[in-house]
């Protein structure tokens, strides 16, 4: 015989990891039925009270000749005296309740475990497959999830075209519950009961609480659905849910008016973070320049306003206007909105008196500068200075005379907006003016496209700085006369590193 899933042969007994679906007996598949008929032994998990849900499902299926073997866990919310502590405690169980089925195995017995729902699937069965499954012939045989019977209670598609379904244990910390519930699509958390408080807090604070539903015991006797907000804490058993279904087709939960400006780091998804991915996802209106607004997953029933990148104010006044209209709007920037972007554009609308009543936040994103930074290694690891080579809001008088105060203090600078088709001799001004006051060999970053397809991060000696090699696109990072470059890993054969020691010397 042949394992199905090792391939290892054994004339040893056959062992079978039956899924139950969520609790009504007319939701196990013929397989499963036809398993625990073929099976001498069943087993089955429980508490200590011995009453075993997996049992209850199986019931009608068993037979006076069937050997059953409760596998009752020693522990499950309580605390334990054990040396190993609770995690200590059932691992000895789980050695314990694999000894004994494989104590029938080897006998020749075929033994089918019962599982509610699906084995593989937050159930008790996979601790048994991982240690027994390598010695035995073994058939795992899926069931119907709670996740896909409360969808079904609840008569709403769970996920639907494009969305994202995300799968988290209630167990976790609020904290990363709220961050994983606001930057997802939909959602289904399990394993409440004693966690639902925290729950109904995470979904509370990622503005998903209007949206989220709740179901308890699905398919079986003493299901209840309704929505989470109007659930009682204190009624709350471990097997329930909660599910934010399918926004495709669904209206908007009402919400707070607004605008969110949203920093969308420097290149694609990889540097949203979660609490801009919420705002996005909640928005009814998203606003901002072309090349930005494409890093933004489209979302039906949401409107999208591009634009090109000088008319800021233009557009900051539009989304004020659709969020006094009513409209929740996000105004994506690139990178972080708040360096050299499109906050300061809409607070300097928002304040304006006609603006005055419409609630403004800002979102930070992973800055260019960061970004670069971390490719290049840590130039920015002491002081440094942002300065902008844009002439077309400030005189280049006034950038000049920021840079020389800049590098008489030994700053190293990071450099935004440094040319473009139409300004191509800034780059040129800058290094030169530099030069009077840094060495020649001062490393400088020269980070282009960080984090998107064409990225190109390399190091070069300030007097080698090309200014034909520069564009909008890029950043430059110029170094401190502490900032360290080095090859690593021999020469020719590692990359560049760069880094400015946090400890400076003393005069």
């Amino acid at each position: 015989m042949t394992s199905p899933v090792n391939g290892i042969k054994s004339g040893a007994g056959r062992l079978y990891g039956v899924g139950l679906g969520p609790g009504d007996p007319d939701l196990m598949t013929l397989r499963a039925v036809r398993a625990i008929g073929e099976a001498d032994v069943v087993a089955y998990h429980s508490a200590r009270h011995g009453r075993s849900i997996a049992r209850s499902i199986a019931a009608a299926h068993l037979r006076p000749d069937h050997i059953e073997e409760a596998l009752v866990y020693p522990v499950t919310t309580e605390t334990t005296d054990h040396p190993g502590g609770y995690r200590g405690a059932l691992e000895e169980f789980y050695e314990k309740a694999a000894a004994r089925l494989a104590a029938h195995l080897d006998a020749g017995l075929t033994v089918a475990v019962l599982a509610e729902g699906d084995p593989m699937f937050y159930g008790s069965y996979m601790h048994m497959h991982k240690r027994l499954a390598d010695r035995y012939t073994t058939e795992v045989i899926p069931g119907v999830t709670s996740v896909s019977a409360a969808a079904a209670r609840l008569g709403t598609p769970l996920v639907e075209g494009e969305e994202i379904l995300t799968i988290l244990p209630g167990t976790l910390p609020e904290e990363e519950l709220t961050a994983r519930l606001a930057a997802t699509d939909t959602a289904v958390v399990m394993k409440l009961g004693r966690t639902f408080p925290a729950v109904r807090g995470a979904f509370e604070a990622s503005g998903r609480l209007a949206e989220a539903r709740y179901v308890e015991r699905a398919t079986m006797a003493g299901e209840r659905t309704g929505d989470l907000a109007d659930i009682d804490p204190a009624s709350v058993p471990y097997f329930s849910v909660a599910v934010l279904p399918s926004r495709v087709d669904t209206p908007r939960p009402s919400g707070k008016a607004g605008v969110v400006v949203v920093g969308t780091g420097p290149a694609g998804p990889l540097w949203l973070t979660p609490e801009t991915r919420g705002a996005l996802a909640a928005a009814d209106d998203v606003v901002g320049y072309t090349t930005y607004l494409d890093r933004v997953p489209v979302r039906p029933g949401q409107a999208r306003h591009g634009s090109d990148n000088k008319v800021e104010s233009e557009r900051a006044e539009f989304a004020l206007d659709l969020a006094r209209r009513g409209h929740r709007v996000a105004v994506v920037s690139g990178g972080d909105p708040g360096v050299f972007a499109m906050a300061t554009a809409v607070l300097e609308a928002a304040s304006q008196e006609e603006y005055a009543d419409i609630p403004v936040r800002v979102l930070p994103g992973v800055t260019a500068a960061n970004a670069a930074a971390a490719r290049a290694g840590a130039p920015l690891g002491h002081d440094y200075a942002t300065i902008s080579l844009s002439d077309r809001l400030k005189p280049w008088e006034v950038i000049a005379e920021r840079l020389r105060a800049a590098a008489s203090a030994d700053l190293v600078l990071a450099l935004y907006n440094p040319g473009s088709q139409s300004r191509t001799w800034q780059v040129g001004k800058a290094r030169d003016l530099l030069l009077e006051h840094r060495s020649p060999d001062t490393p400088v970053v020269l980070a282009r496209d960080v984090g998107g397809p064409t990225e190109s991060v390399r190091t070069v000696r300030l007097a080698d700085v090309d200014p034909a090699e520069v564009d909008m696109r890029t950043l430059l990072i110029v170094g401190s006369s502490q900032t360290r470059w080095i090859e690593r890993g021999g020469s020719g054969t590692g990359r560049s590193i760069v880094w400015t020691p946090r400890r400076y010397p003393e005069a």
